[in-house]
């Protein structure tokens, strides 16, 4: 059907840039004539298609029609080269490459509004070979082994790497665990003498890993806690909601995993968080700092 031949011929353009009515016709098996006169119907259509003659002529799409003109706006295209912007800090050498590409076609210099940086500002040379040796478990689907640390201890764990997350200002893998025999999260920082197994799987990762998912077993406990006007600047950092109270005083709360995790975490306040509730986690700080004290004693 001819409408079939001229969608076709858009397509085959766009990809090809430019072609002679000699190929076209012996693509379609048409007369050249025929090719020409699907030119002009094109043509009178809007679809911006030109002919030249001589040596290296041809018909073709003028510049950018696609892109320009029937897919994208200008704000798409905007959020488009943003995106890839911000794909950059995980460092991927192709969205640099597809951003100068997509960049040049759309004709855009405006979209590097937004700057991403997943790094510390601390050098993490050891995590991001990490992380460059897990997205390449992840994309071909290769089994990794590594030491992992968590507070009950040291273990050497075989996994099927599935997805790498970044959640609560660090990065984690998502992956199902051999040694478990069910999905865990592995937070890369922990994560020692990774080595890329010959092995491979098939498993697939969900379309959401962090959200509603029960990779963490841990049981957690909200905690209340009073700050001092001092450490208001790492409340705001850190707390999405927290109330003001009358005398400068700040009162938030915190879920956290039950374990020696909450002591460390909280002590970095010092002097300026104090436990309210609840009151297991009052008693288990209170112990924690005093036998902290004993060592200085």
């Amino acid at each position: 059907m001819q409408i079939n031949r001229l969608f076709e011929m858009v397509y085959l353009l766009l990809d090809k840039k430019k072609m002679t009515a000699k190929e076209l016709a012996e693509h379609f098996e048409v007369s050249s004539r025929t090719i020409y006169r699907d030119v002009e119907l094109l043509s009178s259509s809007g679809i911006p298609l030109y002919a030249t003659k001589g040596k290296g002529g041809g018909i073709a799409l003028l510049p950018d029609f696609v892109l320009n003109k029937t897919v994208l706006t200008d704000e798409e295209k905007a959020e488009v080269l943003s995106a890839l912007h911000a794909m950059s800090a995980v460092n991927a050498e192709q969205a640099t490459t597809a951003l100068a590409k997509l960049s040049s076609l759309f004709g855009s210099t405006n979209s590097d509004w937004v700057e991403v940086d997943f790094s510390s500002w601390i050098p993490a040379e050891e995590e991001a070979a990490v992380f460059a040796t897990l997205k390449k478990a992840v994309i071909k689907k290769q089994r990794v082994t590594f030491s992992y640390h968590s507070p009950q201890g040291s273990t050497s764990r075989d996994v099927e790497p599935l997805k790498l997350c970044f959640k609560e200002k660090s990065w984690y893998l998502y992956a199902y665990c051999l040694l478990r025999g069910d999905y865990r999260f592995f937070k890369l920082r922990r994560i020692k003498q990774l080595t890329l197994l010959t092995d491979h799987f098939e498993r697939t990762a969900p379309l959401k890993a962090c959200v509603g998912n029960p990779g963490f077993r841990d049981e957690f406990v909200t905690i209340t806690l009073r700050f001092s006007k001092e450490m208001a600047y790492r409340v705001l950092d850190e707390f999405p909601s927290y109330e003001e109270l009358p005398d400068g005083r700040l009162l938030a709360k915190l879920t956290m995993p039950r374990g020696a995790v909450i002591c460390h975490h909280l002590a970095s306040y010092g002097r300026h968080c104090e436990v309210l509730e609840p009151q297991d986690i009052r008693q288990l700080m209170k112990e924690h700092l005093e036998n902290t004290l004993s060592l200085y004693a």
